[in-house]
């Protein structure tokens, strides 16, 4: 279980400190959640805290791990089918797993994909969520600002 103040991930919104823990009552139901305030955008989300782990909510990783993260970028190998149906389908598990190489994958692909050919709609949001979700926990892990880690992503994937 998670406390307030720590830092943790959701697979889908990205990487937040936890602000509070509350109990409401949804569908004639009360549950625990979490609240997650995401530095980006300045979202929250709730988070039931009883299937937190099932959903894939872990903690932030350390800023050793992130580093490796970065430095792994450059080398990324990207292989995306000219399906869009299957693509999208592909890059939609890459961001669930919540693996941070897999998120890395999606925007590597995606801002390849953008560069040779445009992308459709659905593509220019997964690679803004994309992007958003690795900013994120980074921004957190390494406690520094997300115009430096994005400059960092830009240039670990030129």
């Amino acid at each position: 279980m998670f406390q307030v103040g720590d830092k943790i991930v959701h697979p889908m919104h990205g990487a937040g400190v936890v602000d509070s823990i509350v109990q409401k009552k949804i569908n004639g139901v009360v549950r625990d959640y979490y609240i997650l305030k995401l530095p980006v955008g300045g979202m929250m989300v709730m988070i039931p805290t009883e299937n937190s782990q099932e959903i894939g909510v872990r903690p932030v990783m350390g800023k050793a791990e992130s580093d490796e993260v970065i430095a792994a970028m450059p080398g990324i190998q990207v292989e995306m089918t000219p399906n869009w149906n299957q693509r999208y389908r592909e890059n939609m598990l890459r961001l669930k797993s919540g693996n941070l190489l897999e998120v890395a994958r999606v925007v590597k692909g995606l801002m390849i994909r953008d560069g040779q050919r445009g992308l459709s709609n659905g593509e220019r949001k997964m690679l803004h969520s994309a992007k958003q979700i690795l900013i994120s926990e980074i921004v957190l892990s390494q406690n520094t600002t997300y115009e430096d880690v994005e400059a960092r992503i830009n240039t670990a994937l030129a």
